[in-house]
């Protein structure tokens, strides 16, 4: 059959259209096929590796500071302050004078008492005298055997009496110098409640006299936790921060519980850098129990809801590909800007750390350390 050019070239185009046609609708179908063979793309995120650490089982107290080398300073004897010679804060050495109490009373009892042994040293002198006399007389014959024995015992007399007045005297000026106040020890003066012309009793607190750098951490520790405690357990000194001030150990257990709190008395001693303790001083105190391993994960990771805490973790799946699920946790101690995990991760899993509020459970994610 013959077909004219035009008609000829009319068809050759036709099936050239038709062909690229095919051609274009089967590369659409292999781009679906195979996008749909490699699924979504997951997103990236920052992962922390979960690792076992060693966690303290500590309880934290409010415990109370005391110095082990504190003096309360309390008069000796009744009387009216006349002179004070410290101020609150002042360095003092031993025996450098605190107070003065009005001494003029009992100075005119040991002016008296001297007087009274002066007399009796002058009456001593005499029956020495009269001994001696009777002694001379009694060897002439002039006088008996029972006048020499009573000068004799005239003069002991005496002597026995300028004795007892010579105590009495001691006595009186030991006594006058308690009117004078002194420091039992080098150290810092505390408060001085007291004012020139007060009246004292010897139940009266003048003044506190602390050696700097000897104190003692008193802790109570209820009673349930009383079958805890054992010599040298650790316990941690620290400031409102948290930070530890100071690291010691129980040096002391009450054998005997406070009636009225039913607690059980602990005391640890510690040292006291750069002042930065004082006394009775309210601390916080953290007694160590013991130790044990658990994950720990960053704060940033843990997200709250209802009083349930969660993270994400990035869980491997088939093909070497990754997906977030979020796991239920207990949290434990607080450590740093860590939780402790005491369930829900374990040790080696992949802890989401960054874009959590964008993840859903199951969501493809791409791990990057």
């Amino acid at each position: 059959m013959f077909m004219r050019p035009d008609n000829y070239l009319a068809q050759s185009l036709l099936l050239v259209v038709l062909a690229a046609s095919g051609a274009t609708v089967a590369c659409s179908g292999n781009a679906a096929s195979n996008a749909h063979a490699q699924g979504p793309a997951g997103m990236p995120v920052k992962v922390q590796e979960a690792h076992a650490t060693a966690v303290n089982d500590a309880t934290e107290y409010v415990a109370t500071v005391k110095s082990r080398d504190s003096a309360v300073i309390m008069p000796q004897v009744e009387g009216q302050v006349t002179k004070i010679f410290i101020h609150s804060g002042e360095a003092v050495s031993a025996g450098a004078p605190l107070m003065e109490i009005d001494p003029l009373k009992q100075q005119a009892t040991v002016n008296s008492q001297e007087s009274s042994r002066a007399a009796q040293e002058a009456s001593l002198s005499y029956a020495k005298q009269q001994y001696v006399r009777a002694q001379g007389l009694y060897s002439a014959g002039v006088v008996s055997r029972q006048d020499l024995d009573q000068a004799k015992s005239a003069q002991d007399a005496a002597q026995a009496q300028l004795d007892s007045l010579g105590a009495q005297v001691r006595e009186q000026e030991v006594q006058l110098h308690y009117y004078r106040v002194v420091s039992p020890w080098a150290g810092i003066v505390g408060d001085v409640p007291v004012r020139v012309g007060d009246r004292v009793t010897s139940a009266t607190q003048l003044t506190t006299v602390d050696k700097p750098g000897n104190l003692e951490v008193y802790v109570y520790v209820p009673i349930e936790h009383s079958s805890q405690l054992k010599m040298n357990l650790p316990v941690q000194v620290l400031d409102s921060d948290g930070k530890v001030l100071s690291d010691s150990r129980v040096s002391f257990i009450s054998p005997q519980v406070d009636s009225t709190t039913q607690t059980v008395l602990v005391k640890a001693r510690i040292a006291n850098t750069n002042d930065a303790l004082r006394q009775s001083q309210f601390i916080r105190a953290r007694i160590v129990w013991g130790t044990h391993q658990n994950p720990e994960v960053p704060m940033l990771a843990v997200s709250r809801l209802a009083g349930q805490y969660f993270a994400f973790v990035a869980e491997p799946q088939n093909g070497g590909s990754y997906v977030a699920r979020q796991k239920a946790l207990k949290i434990g101690q607080t450590v740093g800007n860590d939780y402790e995990v005491q369930e829900g991760i374990k040790p080696g899993d992949k802890v989401i750390v960054s874009g959590t509020q964008f993840l859903l459970d199951g969501v493809p994610v791409i791990p990057q350390s």
